[in-house]
């Protein structure tokens, strides 16, 4: 089981590389075939850093009581 602190450095990790991939994304016109390629590694990026964001905020408690 990973610490608060390891899953909350895995996040900034992940929204750094986020930042690099919307630079990379701006100049490139909707066309561009790198483009495509560079929306599916956002979308995982994405997905990654939303899992792990929910891994922090699990929600307590039972679901049926």
């Amino acid at each position: 089981m990973r610490t608060e602190n390891q899953i909350q450095s895995k996040i900034n990790e992940l929204t750094l590389q986020r930042r690099s991939l919307e630079s990379r994304l701006a100049p490139l016109s909707a066309e561009d075939p790198q483009r495509a390629a560079l929306n599916v590694q956002m979308t995982r990026l994405e997905d990654m850093m939303m899992m792990l964001e929910w891994v922090l905020n699990a929600p307590t408690g039972k679901y049926h009581a």
